[in-house]
C-alpha cells in the first residue's frame, strides 16, 4: 500500500513538474521579444568598451542585429546609416553585432565611412533573448518601450520611416 502511494505521489509530482516546465516557457516565448510586448533591457559592450544599457523608455529605438560577414546585412547598412543620420536627435540606433571582434566591426566601419553606433553581442545572449534566428534581424520599439516592428531580413530606410511616423 505504501509503495503505491509514492508510485501516485512521484507520477503527481513529474505530471506538477512537466505542467510548471510548460508554463515557464510559455511566459519566456511572450517575455517582450515579440510585436505588442513590452521589450526587455539589456546592457552590452559598444566598440569603445563602455556598457551600455539598452530598453529604457523615453525616445523610440531601433535594434538592428548584424555581422559584416552576411551578404544582406552588408546592403542594407548604407539605409542604416542614412537613417541614423537623418533620425540622430529623435530614435536611438543601435546596430547589435553578432560574434565579432570589435576591431572586425570598427575595420568594417571605417572602409565604408559608417557612423552607427554598434553594440558587441559576441556571445549571442541578446540574439537568443530575442530569437534572433537569422540576420539581419531589425526591431523598432516606441518611447514606451513597446516593440512595434519586427523584421528578418533586409529592411529599407522606407520601412522605418513609415514605421516610426506612425509611433
Amino acid at each position: 500500500m505504501q509503495k503505491r502511494m509514492w508510485i501516485v505521489l512521484l507520477i503527481t509530482g513529474m505530471i506538477i513538474g512537466a505542467g510548471w516546465n510548460v508554463a515557464v516557457q510559455r511566459v519566456r516565448a511572450e517575455a517582450g521579444v515579440t510585436v505588442g510586448k513590452a521589450m526587455p533591457s539589456f546592457i552590452l559592450d559598444g566598440l569603445d568598451g563602455q556598457s551600455v544599457q539598452v530598453g529604457a523608455p523615453g525616445k523610440p529605438y531601433v535594434l538592428n542585429f548584424w555581422a559584416s560577414w552576411c551578404p544582406p546585412c552588408r546592403d542594407e547598412f548604407p539605409e542604416m546609416d542614412q537613417f541614423v543620420r537623418e533620425h540622430s536627435g529623435s530614435v536611438q540606433f543601435y546596430a547589435i553585432n553578432l560574434g565579432e571582434s570589435a576591431a572586425t566591426a570598427t575595420g568594417f566601419l571605417q572602409a565604408n565611412g559608417y557612423t552607427v553606433s554598434v553594440l558587441l553581442d559576441q556571445n549571442g545572449t541578446v540574439a537568443e533573448t530575442f530569437r534572433v534566428r537569422a540576420i539581419p534581424t531589425t526591431i523598432v520599439v516606441d518611447s514606451q518601450g513597446i516593440i512595434r516592428f519586427r523584421k528578418t531580413g533586409g529592411t529599407s530606410i522606407g520601412e522605418l520611416e513609415t514605421v516610426i511616423k506612425g509611433l
